[in-house]
């Protein structure tokens, strides 16, 4: 049988081999694991349809492959070679479109339908009114990216400050090749994460605001809490009680619960609380989304917060999981650190660093004690959040979470 891309999700027409855990010649059983596919949402383990023996493996690692085509030919149980290929005779044959040319600059074709971009990416360019036929690409295999057509189309706005600045302004710096070095391609989750950072710093104008937290009350109160934390089978973090007491924050000063549009250059005042939690993985951060935080308890926040984590880190996050952030939280304090500038998670306009709580001496009421600090870090996209708000943002998630009862 031939078994073709399944759809990925909402939104996902194509997406990157990242790794193949199979190979032909090997029997695999229904349900295992046969390759993991990289979309822009998420990368997902797509397991076999059923039973039986890899015979033909029609894409190979890097290969971006869309919704439809045949990613892999299996020979079912008591099934020669031969049978299988009968139906593909009577069938139209299915050839896998990978346009591959020959120098990765030569990206021009004759019309904007031949050249190789996503759906998402062409419905982009007819909203901005960029010819595709003209945009360099750089993504793989001469794909067209959101980047290459944003680009394209500030050359277009700003041909007299693209002049001025030179032809030399998006040229990428080439590392002198060496013996003593070892090169691994930019490519996977990796790639995204780099794409969409870069789209970030290059379109948002980054600021960092840093407050110190006494953070004692809160850690006495989660001592107090731990223990029916656990008989509802939750792990309660302090994360939890930042993400919660976002809210009220949010809920007052809505420019950081936004994001700006620039196709029709107006900023977008979001009515829901979704908050993106950045989580490491081996692959790289990746930014799974606690939906409606507001309609939550601290309970449920936490225990969804580990949930989701783990499901990122086993490659088993749904791709709706993975979008629709109006805030995102960033936290490295079980690693270490003073502070950190985090960058935005575009199109978010506000993100929030949290560190290391460390145990020092503070004045507290004309004496010298010993409490329970933290920095918090939040960067913001200075086109939608002025210095002055984010500075009353910060005081009022510092009222908050110096009182943690009222959370």
């Amino acid at each position: 049988m031939e078994f073709k891309l399944p759809d990925l999700g909402e939104g996902v027409h194509e997406g990157e081999i990242v790794k193949w855990l199979v190979k032909e010649g090997d029997s695999v059983k229904e349900d295992q694991p046969m390759v993991e596919v990289m979309t822009d949402k998420a990368t997902v383990e797509i397991p076999a349809p059923t039973q039986g023996k890899i015979q033909k493996l029609h894409f190979k690692d890097g290969d971006q492959v869309e919704v439809g085509q045949v990613l892999v030919t299996i020979a079912q149980a008591g099934e020669s070679a031969s049978k299988e290929k009968e139906p593909k005779e009577k069938a139209p044959k299915e050839k896998p479109k990978v346009l591959v040319p020959k120098k990765q600059e030569t990206t021009v074709a004759s019309s904007p339908a031949q050249v190789l971009a996503t759906p998402a990416v062409r419905k982009l360019a007819k909203d901005l009114g960029v010819d595709l036929s003209h945009v360099k690409a750089t993504g793989p295999g001469g794909r067209i990216t959101e980047q290459d057509v944003r680009g394209r189309q500030e050359g277009i706005r700003h041909p007299e400050a693209q002049r001025a600045e030179g032809s030399h302004r998006f040229q990428p710096l080439a590392i002198p090749k060496s013996d003593h070095e070892e090169r691994v391609p930019l490519r996977g989750v990796r790639k995204k994460i780099a794409e969409r950072l870069q789209m970030s710093k290059h379109y948002a104008p980054h600021f960092t605001y840093v407050e110190e937290i006494d953070m004692t009350g809160l850690v006495n109160l989660r001592v107090q809490k731990k223990t029916e934390a656990e008989s509802k089978g939750v792990k309660l973090t302090y994360l939890a009680y930042i993400v919660k007491a976002l809210i009220p924050a949010l809920k007052e000063f809505g420019s950081l619960n936004a994001s700006l549009d620039e196709t029709t250059q107006e900023i977008v005042y979001k009515k829901q609380y979704h908050i993106g939690i950045a989580v490491d993985t081996e692959d790289g951060l990746i930014v799974p989304v606690i939906q409606n935080v507001d309609q939550k308890d601290v309970y449920q926040v936490a225990k969804e917060i580990v949930e989701k984590a783990e499901q990122v880190r086993s490659k088993k996050i749904k791709p709706e999981d993975l979008k629709g952030s109006s805030f995102t939280v960033t936290s490295i304090g079980n690693i270490g650190g003073v502070f950190a500038t985090p960058i935005l998670n575009y199109p978010d306009v506000a993100i929030l660093g949290v560190n290391k709580i460390v145990e020092r001496p503070v004045v507290k009421d004309g004496q010298i004690t010993k409490r329970h600090m933290v920095y918090l870090s939040l960067t913001l996209d200075h086109r939608v959040v002025d210095g002055a708000v984010a500075a009353r943002f910060m005081n009022k998630l510092k009222e908050l979470l110096e009182n943690p009862f009222r959370i």
